[in-house]
């Protein structure tokens, strides 16, 4: 999902390209679950006439500053995206709108024409973010609630420090809590780590004052440099563990090979709607060890977080995975379905259907994303997720049903007709 960098990089297209320019025509999609709080036409007209001053950030959260309130603001969301017409903005896998699709996209959300004929679209295909119309965005949550931005408000060493000091959780999920760093999300909290040789699950309190500053320093780091390339994962550093999160790629770090065998995962679950969320964590065992009595017990933690969340119901944004338990599920979210095997076995005779019927429909939930996520303007694939859950319960009730009228015609007796004895031969 986007994070500080590409987020950073949406902000700074916006005001190279969209500055002192009046609004002449603005479309807003008629999607109460991405809309939030205002009607399409009352936010079109808020909108009319309008002139874009400037545009701000405060970590994954961007709104634009227009010469009377109220302003758009854009939560990002697992897949939201900033796309002006012409000119180059950074893309991610979970965007949605290709250099030869139709303009605007059909998962647009927000769009508007400017007086000199720039054209600037919000979209979002899996319609998990946020867009508002507020008088003052920083003052109301989610921005309200956020902590220093990673970027433009960094803690001091010492601050860092004695702040980790206090914490007795596991420092990823430290760096995932937008309450405390606003901006840094799955990818980042990955490479920062690797970069720090800090493993995720090392309990924030344990570390000594010399891990900090090197994880202090590599945050800086990291966040300046995908800034200054503009978010371009292409640009990114080739030893980064970025590139090899989730592809079977190898290469020699110092003297270790990172490839697919040598780096490990760990899963962490949660749930949205109907729809199991799970975000996958990277990591080089061989170069990120647990240290201290915390070892063992953190050691064991993932896998029970992922099987008592199962049945869970937490919303998406940690963010992140934005955004969460682990984020923001970003792009790992589908990923990590693949690198996590199904349960084996399971009840013989009949019921061993049920795990497919439940792929099955998993496989048309994420099918529907292409359908459903942003094409529909009247917010009405809103409920897909729940109609999936809902179509599982009808396939288990007819199974159950045809199962026990086999068992009932099978207890009838053999000669017996509509339950008459049989007539005796003369």
């Amino acid at each position: 999902m986007p994070e500080l960098p590409e987020v950073e990089a949406a902000r700074r297209a916006i005001e190279e390209n969209c500055l002192g320019k009046k609004i002449k025509r603005a479309i807003i999609a008629n999607d109460s679950k991405v809309i939030e709080g205002v009607s399409s036409v009352d936010f079109e007209s808020a909108l009319l006439g309008k002139t874009i001053v400037s545009a701000h950030r405060k970590g994954k959260n961007l709104w634009l500053h227009l010469d009377s309130p109220p302003f758009p603001s854009f939560q990002f969301g697992m897949a939201g995206a900033i796309y002006i017409k012409g000119v180059a903005v950074t893309k991610y896998k979970r965007s949605a709108v290709k250099d030869n699709d139709e303009w605007p996209s059909k998962y647009s959300k927000f769009f508007v024409e400017l007086d000199d004929g720039l054209e600037l679209s919000f979209t979002d295909k899996r319609r998990f973010a946020r867009v508002r119309l507020l008088k003052d965005p920083t003052s109301v949550p989610p921005i309200s609630e956020l902590g220093p931005d990673a970027l433009f408000e960094p803690m001091t060493i010492n601050e860092f420090t004695d702040s980790l000091s206090k914490k007795k959780i596991g420092i990823k999920a430290l760096l995932l809590d937008q309450s405390y760093i606003s901006g840094i999300g799955n990818w980042i909290a990955d490479e920062v780590l690797y970069q720090a040789r800090i493993h995720p699950l090392q309990i924030c309190s344990s570390l000594s004052k010399e891990n900090c500053a090197t994880l202090h320093n590599f945050i800086k780091e990291v966040i300046q440099y995908a800034v200054e390339v503009d978010a371009d994962c292409k640009r990114f550093p080739c030893d980064w563990l970025f590139h090899f999160r989730l592809l079977k790629k190898q290469l020699k770090l110092g003297q270790i090979v990172v490839s697919s065998q040598v780096i490990g995962y760990f899963i962490l679950a949660k749930r949205s709607l109907a729809r199991l969320l799970l975000t996958t964590s990277a990591y080089v065992p061989e170069l990120q060890k647990l240290s201290g009595t915390v070892a063992t017990k953190a050691a064991g933690k993932p896998r029970k977080q992922a099987s008592k969340k199962k049945g869970g119901d937490e919303a998406e944004d940690n963010d992140d995975d934005e955004d969460g338990v682990g984020d923001e599920p970003t792009n790992e979210e589908e990923e990590s379905t693949k690198i996590t095997k199904p349960k084996k076995g399971g009840n013989p005779r009949g019921r061993g259907r049920k795990p497919p019927m439940k792929r099955k429909a998993k496989e048309s939930d994420d099918d529907d994303d292409d359908d459903d996520s942003g094409g529909n303007n009247d917010g009405s694939s809103e409920e897909d997720d729940e109609d999936l859950t809902e179509k599982g319960r009808k396939v288990k009730t007819n199974t159950s049903n045809k199962q026990a009228k086999t068992v009932k015609t099978s207890k009838r007796p053999v000669s017996s007709q509509d339950g008459k004895k049989p007539k005796r031969a003369k």
